[in-house]
């Protein structure tokens, strides 16, 4: 199996030293392909630098966020021939024997779409991102609830996409690529959901990990603690993510989850942390997104 890396890169050039560093010591890794979404801080000159052969890379000539980054990098990697893609962002940091134990649990399983588990970077006993247990309304935010949830050390239907996942190229050909005009925030969600409609064989693998800086407020309390909302304080994160989740869930949940999306927002913004004009910008970005407009996020961009 030729297993291939795609990283996607922005104005992080320390944390994507790092990671190469990381990767060049990585077993069972064949390539290594960065794509550069129009870094102006000398990360296309430092990869230059360390030549084809080391590490191949393409600098785009304009951001395209982590949606068109992935989008291109797994094309890219499809093109050249990968029988499985090893995906991630530029700020995290796959443990050695990360991709040593994804690799034996998707070749056993026959996954199409697996992951480790992402942990905190600044306190590797809790998840980065929380994961909703499948099929409960359970929300887990530490890796001891994880592994007492998993089973025969998977938890089935759930991955964190983008954050060193594995996904087969079969797959690939047979869902497509991610959806570049989502820029940020929605698109891997919007991709895992395909390749669930797809029938993919989806999972965490739970002995594999993988750190990643911990940030914004995802999963923030509201409603007295009866439920969460992914608040960010980036104007620009959030417009990305009221568009792209408005438009995921009406075409995989239905215009129910809409409303409910819709509610909790105005709720949070108008009560949990009060920002009303923060309900205005999300009603302009799913406005924006339902008619087909992708262009609104530009406004936020630095």
């Amino acid at each position: 199996m030729r297993v291939t890396a795609v990283v996607v890169t922005f104005n992080r050039l320390a944390m994507l030293q790092r990671l190469v560093a990381r990767l060049r010591e990585t077993p069972d890794l064949d390539r290594i392909l960065v794509v550069d979404n129009a870094s102006t801080d000398g990360t296309g000159e430092w990869l230059a630098g360390l030549g084809a052969d080391v590490v191949a890379h393409e600098t785009l000539p304009s951001n395209t966020g982590g949606a068109g980054g992935f989008h291109h990098g797994l094309a890219w990697a499809v093109r050249e021939g990968a029988d499985l893609v090893w995906l991630m962002d530029d700020d995290g940091l796959p443990e050695p024997d990360c991709l040593a134990v994804l690799l034996e649990r998707q070749q056993r399983d026959s996954l199409d779409f697996c992951g480790p588990a992402v942990l905190a970077e600044q306190d590797p006993s809790r998840l980065c991102f929380p994961i909703r247990l499948p099929g409960t309304t359970s929300v887990v935010h530490g890796m001891a609830e994880v592994e007492l949830a998993a089973r025969d050390g998977l938890i089935d239907d759930v991955v964190i996409p983008f954050n060193g996942v594995l996904v087969t190229r079969e797959l690939v050909e047979r869902i497509g690529l991610p959806r570049e005009e989502f820029f940020i925030w929605g698109d891997d969600v919007e991709y895992l959901w395909r390749a669930e409609r797809a029938g993919a064989r989806i999972a965490t693998v739970v002995a594999a990990r993988f750190a990643h800086p911990a940030t914004d407020d995802l999963g923030t309390p509201m409603m007295g603690g009866r439920t969460t909302y992914n608040h960010t304080p980036s104007d620009l994160k959030h417009y990305c993510m009221a568009r792209n989740n408005t438009l995921n869930l009406r075409a995989y949940r239905g215009w129910g989850h809409v409303l409910a999306f819709w509610l909790k927002t105005v709720w949070f913004y108008l009560f949990t942390r009060p920002q009303p004009r923060r309900v205005l910008l999300s009603a302009r970005a799913a406005a924006a997104g339902l008619r087909g407009d992708f262009t609104g996020h530009r406004r936020y961009l630095r």
